[in-house]
Formats: C-alpha cells, structure tokens, sequence
C-alpha cells in the first residue's frame, strides 16, 4: 500500500436537506440517529481519497455489488453491476487468477471486506473480498478522476488451495500485495469461536511468494483487518475475544497486545486522528436485547473509548463498520437498506 492513511475523508459533510416524499418518510430519523438509504448489507464502508466519495459493499444475495454514495447529498449510484465496469486482467500482477467473473456474477458478486491503495493521480486499486463464485479477493483500478470513479477488473487472487479459508477483511500492505483475515474454515461454526476457540488468523499474498500465514495471528473470530501507517503493526478485530489485537509485523519474537471494547468486533478502520474505529456486535446475538457498538482506539497507548452504544431495532441493528466522514461516523451492517450517521464524539 502506498499509503495506509485512506479512511480520512478530505470534505465537511454539510446539513443538506434529504429527499422528500415518501422515500423522505422511509429514511427519517431514528432519534438523533439520521440514515444513507437505498443500500444492500452496506457490511463495509470505505473512503475514496481526497474525494467526497464513499464506497459501501453491498453483502445481499442476489443483490450484491457496490454503491457509491456521494458524501455532499448522502446520493446513492450502484457502481456495480454495471454496463460501465471494465476488465483487464493484469496477468504479470495476477498470474494465477482464472479470468474476469465479475460481470458475469452480476447482482451475484458479493462484496464482503473493502480496502483501497492510494495510487498516484486519483487512480487507486480497490481490494474486494469475494465467496460466491469462488473463494478470492478481486482486484479492481478505480479512477476517482472520473465523476463518478470508474472501475476496472484487473485480477484476483484466489484463497490458497487445501486451507480452507474463509477471507473476511483484506488490507494492502506498503511492501506490495497484501493481507487478509480468515474468520473461521469453511463451513465451520460459531459457538467454538464465543467459546474462545482458536478459528483463523491473518494470511499475507504476494505474487513472489504467494499465501503465507502470519506468525502470532491465530484468533478466536479474527474479523476486521488494519495496518498501522508506519507498517510495524496489524490490527485484528477480535469477534471472539472482544478485543482489538496488536500484532508486530516482521519482529521476532512476535509482540502482540490486546484492548478489550466488551463487544465482539467487527472491521476496523483506521480514523483521521490516527486512532482506530472498532464497530461491532454487543449483548444478546440476534434478536431483541443486542447493540451496535463502535469504540475508538488509541493503538499506541492501548486504550478505548466507547462512542456507540445503540440498541438493535427495525431500522438499524448489527453493526459491522463506523468510518469516520467529516464531523459523522458512519456505520454499515451486514443486512437492512441502510447506513446509520452519528455525531463524532
């Protein structure tokens, strides 16, 4: 990754009015609560650099893709699928990749864990973690040039074969490639991973050297993924352990930290400030009784601050992502139409 800082938005997110009519009634406010409707499992949520421009994954069978939201009137484009998108596959950069799947997956695609690398020029590479029509991270050239950015496929890399991966967060790393978690095997359960079980860790894919696990990673339910800018350190959204995990990179022996939140996180994003933002799931699993939390992490003092805490309900409820957007945090979900707004505290 050139560079690692992308989640700051370089904007003031101004009070525009919202739409009107009935689709204003439809995305009212919950409260002090306010919405970006018109999504699809907005399950992650990145930042364009140096735009207004925000990305959210759209994790619904059968209505998978990415939308692009316009961060000055809170406008939603369905940037895929689109007749827009372009395919060049790069074979030098992605020699093992199969072949161009995206257009063909349509609405199928599914957009799980979102990164991007900030390129020269306004032209970046999108990092895009895929399950249905196979285990992979696609690879995409998104031109924010252009109004609205414009993407091209330009390879994959598939999960290593005979591990049994099931890829959940990818983060490019400043020495090329990059890396992914693996939340548990395929097909495995959940109740091994509240109990505590060891399920996945973080693998790291180069070209050079292709999959290679990383050294002190294994996790009960290691979820979101971050690097810190400087490259010494991993961060690991701990769904088991309800804890961000700090990880050395390239130290031997291995340091690694835990912040407990006393909520089972999901992706991290790294904050303007420097700080990380865990969003995730509190209390009961489902159902009645569970929130959506997102706390704010000092990495290097190793503490947290609480900023989210709000009840599941029928408009908005597990939370998987909080990006920070202007004077908002912005947090996504794994199901509903809908990403919830709240003041930065």
């Amino acid at each position: 990754m050139k560079t690692l800082w992308l989640i700051t938005v370089t904007l003031a997110v101004l009070a525009l009015p919202g739409p009107t009519g009935a689709a204003a009634q439809e995305c009212a406010p919950d409260g002090d609560v306010t919405f970006v409707c018109n999504q699809a499992g907005p399950e992650d949520l990145v930042a364009v650099p140096g735009t207004h421009w925000v990305l959210a994954g759209a994790y619904q069978p059968g209505n998978g893709g990415l939308r692009l939201i316009d961060a000055r009137d809170l406008s939603t484009t369905i940037l895929l699928p689109s007749d827009a998108l372009r395919e060049r596959h790069d074979r030098d950069a992605y020699p093992t990749c199969p072949g161009p799947m995206v257009a063909d997956a349509g609405a199928d695609f599914d957009a799980h864990g979102l990164h991007i690398a900030e390129g020269q020029g306004g032209v970046h590479t999108l990092y895009v973690v895929h399950h249905n029509r196979r285990e992979s991270v696609e690879v995409f050239e998104l031109d924010a040039r252009a109004d609205p950015p414009q993407l091209t496929w330009v390879g994959c890399v598939e999960a290593p074969a005979g591990e049994n991966l099931n890829l959940n967060s990818v983060v490019p790393r400043p020495e090329g490639g990059f890396a992914a978690t693996s939340f548990r095997p395929l097909g495995g359960a959940i109740e091994p991973i509240i109990r505590g079980e060891i399920s996945g860790a973080i693998w790291e894919w180069d070209a050079d050297s292709g999959w290679n696990k990383v050294p002190g990673s294994d996790t009960a339910g290691p979820n979101g993924l971050e690097i810190s800018r400087d490259g010494r350190w991993y961060f690991i959204g701990g769904w088991g352990p309800q804890a961000l995990i700090r990880v050395s990179r390239g130290r031997t022996p291995v340091e690694r930290d835990e912040v407990p939140v006393g909520f089972r996180i999901d992706n991290l994003r790294m904050a303007p400030d420097g700080t990380v933002l865990a969003a995730g799931q509190g209390g009961q699993l489902g159902g009645a009784g569970g929130t959506s939390n997102v706390a704010r992490v000092d990495t290097e003092a190793l503490t947290a601050v609480e900023i989210v805490n709000h009840p599941n309900g029928e408009l908005f409820g597990t939370a998987t992502v909080a990006l920070q957007v202007g004077d908002e945090v912005w947090v996504g979900s794994l199901q509903g139409d809908r990403i919830a707004r709240f003041p930065s505290r």
